[in-house]
């Protein structure tokens, strides 16, 4: 089996934050934790770092729910992942994941995801393998909305090139929003470490691109029509997920975010080990489904 730290790409989820825009639902308990259909919230972001060839992560979590996120994921060996965490003891906006995670980053490139983001698509994998590939500068996807006040804003020349990235705008120049998915060379932490606070005292993403862009070496993935991209933020976002989850799930009889499914296909644990981690969960739709991947063998992870 491979070694979890030969690839050197390492990966963060920022699954911190109050939630309160779920309250009271996770008035006691991180967002990143409750169900999407019939997985964790958490499953999603790291299914995507699998996906893109990660296996040495780092989640970022409150004091109070870090014990929870262990208990849930371990190690992350069960699926030949290496798994650490650390504290966010407050919130300091997303480029603080660089402050928090500089001594597990060191000068290694990195991606951050937000704990709570979904990402889906039949060339997704394609799109985050090769964003992987880039040795050199920072990769964004951007996503069209139909109101891009609430995001950060990528704005285009005539030729697909970035012209600029505005933080929530009031009047946005374009309708594609930066979706919470950031690949980076091994200058993000040094860069994180530069920043100002912005104005709500937070070290802002967006800023962090700025940089980027500024030196021309931002790279900008427009995800099509063919891609979903959820903010499960919201009572009804978190809804809508769980319903787009369940449907394709139900017509296609595949499963989204399946980590021992994505594991087994990339060639990061062998059969034996997919039956073990079936098996206290063989009474219920998910154990057997894991069962069936072993019995369909080795295929494309997703």
């Amino acid at each position: 089996m491979p070694d979890p730290l030969s690839h050197r790409r390492k990966g963060i989820i920022l699954a911190g934050g109050s939630g309160t825009r779920l309250y009271p639902v996770t008035h006691v308990v991180s967002k990143q934790l409750l169900p999407i259909y019939d997985k964790p919230m958490v499953y999603y972001p790291l299914s995507t770092l699998m996906l893109s060839g990660i296996r040495a992560i780092l989640i970022i979590s409150t004091p109070q729910d870090l014990p929870l996120f262990r208990r849930l994921l371990g190690d992350g060996s069960q699926w030949g992942l290496d798994l650490s965490y650390a504290d966010q003891p407050h919130p300091g906006g997303l480029a603080q994941a660089f402050h928090i995670g500089a001594s597990f980053v060191c000068t290694d490139p990195s991606c951050l995801i937000l704990g709570d983001n979904i990402f889906y698509g039949h060339h997704m994998s394609v799109s985050l393998q090769e964003a992987d590939a880039r040795t050199t500068g920072a990769t964004v996807f951007a996503y069209h909305v139909l109101d891009a006040r609430s995001y950060g804003v990528v704005e285009f020349d005539a030729d697909g090139r970035a012209l600029s990235i505005e933080e929530k705008p009031a009047v946005p120049r374009s309708n594609y929003a930066v979706t919470g998915l950031y690949f980076y060379d091994k200058d993000a932490v040094q860069i994180a470490r530069d920043l100002k606070p912005s104005a709500r005292n937070e070290l802002e993403i967006t800023d962090l691109n700025r940089v980027y862009l500024q030196r021309e070496q931002l790279h900008v993935e427009i995800l099509g029509r063919g891609s979903a991209w959820l903010d499960t933020g919201t009572h009804d976002s978190l809804l809508d997920a769980a319903t787009f989850v369940s449907v394709l799930e139900k017509r296609q009889g595949l499963k989204i975010a399946c980590l021992e499914e994505i594991s087994f296909r990339m060639g990061y644990i062998d059969a034996e080990q997919v039956l073990r981690l079936a098996h206290p969960l063989r009474s219920t739709n998910y154990g057997r489904y894991l069962k069936s991947v072993v019995e369909n063998g080795p295929g494309s992870p997703g």
